[in-house]
Order: structure tokens, then sequence, then C-alpha cells
């Protein structure tokens, strides 16, 4: 009889839920729900760049979106799950209060943004991010060195440090702070009392600053240097930390019963989403796996004698442990990759939206909705059919802020080249060539501080919806690229560690020989494009040294 894991991946908009089976690797039902509060844009404010989740959001998705697995799946399938493991955004951190409770679920916080998640993408502690890295460079041990060298507002201290200045009431009743990956898991297994409570390798590291050469945190006098109101932060965070191969606990009564789930099935640590996105597309030495959504996040591992001594600069962490057991995982990625996209594609239906209501109500619903889904797929089949051109349009990728190489959420994006006969296919296409340039800067930046990158893998929704985007990256890149097979290669990661949690595998790799994702498909550089993507890179460069100047 099969045995099944489930991989549950929380993102930014929706949950998802992949059950596979163990031994086979086949991928058996999936299911996904959007988060309720989310979808209507409550507590987010885009202008100030803040994005926050409700914790409710998530806790509701979890019991929908497994009542939909379950209605796909065979009959009798969830008595056949052997372990679940969650994977999420982050840094994406919340307030607990005493009892391991975020604060927003509370009656006196439920509409408190503050009190709320603070999602991967919200840049709100900018302030916060650059007195963190000043301290740290202050400091007689630089405890970033191994985050980079710059700590980011999408991070863990600076967003607490942000929301603690921000919210009186708030401060008043925070005991600690915890990520969604953590809390979540620790949820279901019933260990979120701050007693009880124990974190993964994967966010204490690249976003905590864990790491063993301290023998856990940054001393507390630290953060107390940075201000008092982090004074014994660190100190309701427990420093052992562990893969996410490892059992966190098990499943409680009362959370079987919600999910329709047996009792007692193990939950392994949890982890980000394209850290497990990495599992599934066998991410090894010498391999970048690229998760392609709205941003991105670029993973690698190498072996730990690799990098002995030796710190990788501008990125978002290198951790032993935070993607394959035994290996350094490291992290980078883009703020914006499909949000520049979709930015475009809001700019342009803006008046279609301010006109249309003068129709009647069914009219403008069907016509928004026809543009919503054929805007991208126009402007890229128009922008496929452009000559390339030494003379075009040049775009920066930073409409989010640049996460890597060099995180500085300060920035923003910029475009030059401009004409009357620019149209909006020409700006696509430039704004597609930007994310490419912006991906390569990552890769030569890894391959310049020593972590060799032969070739790339893919997952996301873009690398299957976008054709015209996938062959500018190769052409751009100058190498080929992998797509994946698996439309839930997060999921599938975070089931592939569930299997070994529940036993059905001895160890990660016995699991991924079985159940990681083959190629769906392959795209190969055009030599000729790749030489003139070389001369157009360096141009897209020279704007961002620009912008940055102009910033200074």
């Amino acid at each position: 009889m099969s045995r099944y894991a489930l991989g549950l991946d929380y993102g930014s908009d929706s949950v998802r839920a992949l059950l596979v089976d163990t031994a086979t690797g086949a991928e058996i039902a999936s299911h996904l729900v959007f988060y309720p509060r989310w979808s209507k844009g409550l507590y987010c404010e885009p202008a100030r760049d803040q994005f926050r989740q409700h914790p409710q959001d998530y806790l509701d998705s979890l019991e929908l979106v497994l009542q939909g697995l379950w209605k796909k799946a065979p009959q009798g399938a969830a008595e056949r799950v052997i372990g679940l493991s969650f994977d999420t955004t982050g840094s994406t951190p919340v307030a607990i209060n005493k009892e391991g409770v975020p604060l927003a679920l509370l009656r006196e916080f439920s509409d408190n943004p503050n009190a709320m998640f603070v999602l991967w993408k919200d840049h709100t502690a900018v302030k916060e991010a650059a007195e963190i890295t000043a301290a740290a460079n202050r400091a007689q041990t630089n405890y970033l060195k191994h985050m980079g060298g710059i700590y980011s507002s999408e991070w863990f201290w600076a967003k607490a440090l942000h929301v603690l200045r921000s919210d009186e009431k708030v401060r008043a009743a925070a005991w600690s702070w915890v990520e969604h990956c953590d809390w979540i898991t620790a949820v279901l297994a019933g260990t979120n009392h701050p007693d009880k409570f124990r974190m993964g390798r994967c966010a204490a590291g690249h976003k905590l600053m864990w790491n063993a050469q301290w023998d856990g945190f940054p001393p507390n006098s630290f953060f107390k240097s940075i201000d008092p109101l982090l004074d014994g932060l660190v100190t309701t965070l427990n420093p052992q930390t562990q893969t996410s191969d490892k059992v966190a606990g098990y499943l409680t009564e009362d959370w079987a019963e919600r999910l329709g789930l047996q009792a007692g099935i193990a939950i392994g640590y949890g982890a980000f989403d394209c850290h497990m996105g990495a599992v599934a597309a066998n991410v090894r030495p010498g391999v970048l796996t690229k998760v392609m959504g709205t941003s991105t996040c670029d993973i690698t591992v190498t072996q730990p004698a690799q990098l002995e001594g030796k710190s990788v600069r501008g990125i978002c962490g290198q951790v032993d442990g935070s993607v394959l057991p035994g290996m350094v995982g490291l992290e980078a990625g883009q703020s914006a990759f499909g949000d520049l996209y979709a930015w475009f594609k809001d700019l342009l239906l803006w008046p279609a939206r301010e006109l249309l209501p003068e129709l009647a109500p069914e009219q403008v619903d069907k016509l928004l909705q026809a543009l919503e889904e054929r805007t991208l797929a126009s402007l890229s089949q128009a922008a496929s059919q452009l000559p390339q051109s030494e003379s075009g349009i040049t775009a920066l990728d930073w409409i989010n802020g640049r996460r890597t190489p060099d995180a500085d959420q300060t920035v923003s994006m910029a475009i030059t080249g401009l004409k009357m006969g620019s149209q909006a296919p020409q700006i696509f296409k430039a704004l597609v060539e930007a994310t490419a340039f912006g991906s390569r800067a990552i890769t030569e930046r890894f391959r310049d501080e020593g972590v060799p990158i032969d070739s790339i893998v893919v997952i996301g929704g873009i690398s299957k919806k976008s054709h015209f985007v996938m062959q500018t990256c190769a052409d751009v890149w100058n190498c080929p690229i992998e797509v994946l097979q698996s439309e839930q290669s997060c999921a599938l990661g975070a089931a592939i560690f569930a299997s070994v949690a529940g036993g059905a595998h001895a160890n990660v790799a016995s699991a991924q020989a079985v159940m990681a994702s083959p190629v769906h498909r392959t795209y190969l550089p055009n030599a000729d494009k790749a030489a003139v993507y070389d001369r157009l890179y360096q141009r897209y460069q020279a704007l961002g040294q620009y912008v940055n100047g102009a910033k200074s």
C-alpha cells in the first residue's frame, strides 16, 4: 500500500498542498487556496512599502486547502500520510506573547497591522536595517560576515525593531518574535509555547544571524547597543537549531481532526520556500536553482571546505545545513521579478479600470478579466518579434529595491533611452532584459567569490508561463536553462523532507532519488544574441552605478 508525504507551501498570496507518493515520487493531488484577507488588500499600504498578513489567514487557509485536497485525492489517502512539512516565504516574522500566540490573534490586536506577520517584501524597516549593518561593522566580531555583510529591511531583526519603535501597545505585549515557517510547524505540533519552541536552521541562519561560529545568536549586548528596545529579545530564542530532515514534533489530535489526518504523524522542521524548492530541483554543488515568481530566490550549495574561512560578499547568507544537511547553503535573489512585469501591466490597465466602470457591471468584469489574462501574453508575443538593438531602452530591475548583490532597499528602478517611438512592447522587452541582467549580476558575484556555477535550474510560475522570458534569460546568461516539470516545486521539496521525517527514506539524498522533479524543458542560448547581450549588460551595470551614485 502506498505511503504519502504532504508538502505545504505558503507563498505570498496563497497556500498550496501537495500529496506525493514516497515510493514513486508521483504527485497524487494538489490544491491551492488564496488568503481571504490578503486577497482584499487588507493591512497593506504599498505606497509605504507595508505588507502585512494576518495569522488567521494562514490558519483558515490551511484547513480549506486540505479540505480541497482530500476531495481530489484517492479515497483513504489521508490515512496513508506519514509526514508533513512546511515551507513559507521569509523573512516573515510576527510578535508573540508569553504563551506563544501571535498578537493579531488576540481581540485587542485583531486589526492592528503591527501585530501581524510582516511579509518578506515589507520594506518599512530600511532605517533599522542600516543601523544593524553599522553596528555589525563597529563590533569586534562582524556578525553579518556570513550574511553578505549587509543586513536587509526584509529580515527579522530590522522588522522587529521597526515595529517595536512604531507601536507602543505591541511593544508592551510582545514577548518574542518568530518566523512563519517555524510558527506554523510548532502550532501543528503543539510546541508553540516559548518553553517548547524550536527553530529550523534555515530561517535562523539566513535571517536571524544564527551561526555555529558564535554558538548561536550574537550576544544580547550587540542588540542592546543598536537600540535598548531589543534588550533581552535574543534571550527568548533557543540557539539549538535543526535541519529540515529532522522531526520537529508530531501532529496533535486537535489539528489532526481539523485537517483530516491521523494524529501523531511526523512534522519536519520548516524552511523557506526557495530552499525547499531547490531540494526538489536536485540542487548540488555547481548548480544554481532559481525560484522565479513575484521575486526570485537563488540557491546553491557547496561543501564546507570550499568556503572554509571565506564569506561571500553581498548575498543573503551562507548557512551550514540550511538547504541540504552537511552542506553550506547559499542564498541570493531579486526583490522583484514577476512583480516588475505586474507593475507594468497595472500601469497599462489603469485607464481601463478607471473608465470601464461607466459600463454595465457584468461587462466590466468580463473585459477586465480578459485584459488581465491577455496583457502580459500579448506583450511577450510582440516583444519577441522585436529586433535586438544596442540603441534601445535600458532599465534597472530595482522596482522593489535590490536584494542582491549588495542589499539596498532604498534604491529605485530607472529606465533610459525612451523616445517618441517607444511603445509598450519595447518597454516590456527592456523590463524583461533588466530582470535577466539583475539575475546575471547574482551569478557573476557567486563566481567572483569562488562559488562555481556551472548550470542553472529554474522553477516557479514564470518558468512555465513565458517562453519569451526564459529564452531572454538563456541568451543573457549565455548558458542552458533547465525548467522543472513539477508545477509545485517548493511544496515538492517540503514533501521530500516530510518523507524523511516520516521514515519513508533514510536521508534526503535517497528521497531525492525517487521524488525530485524531472526536467520539463531546456532553453539553449543563441550565440549571436548572447554576444550582443554581453555589451548591453555593461550598459545595465553603468546605469546601476549612476543610480547608486545619484542616491548617495
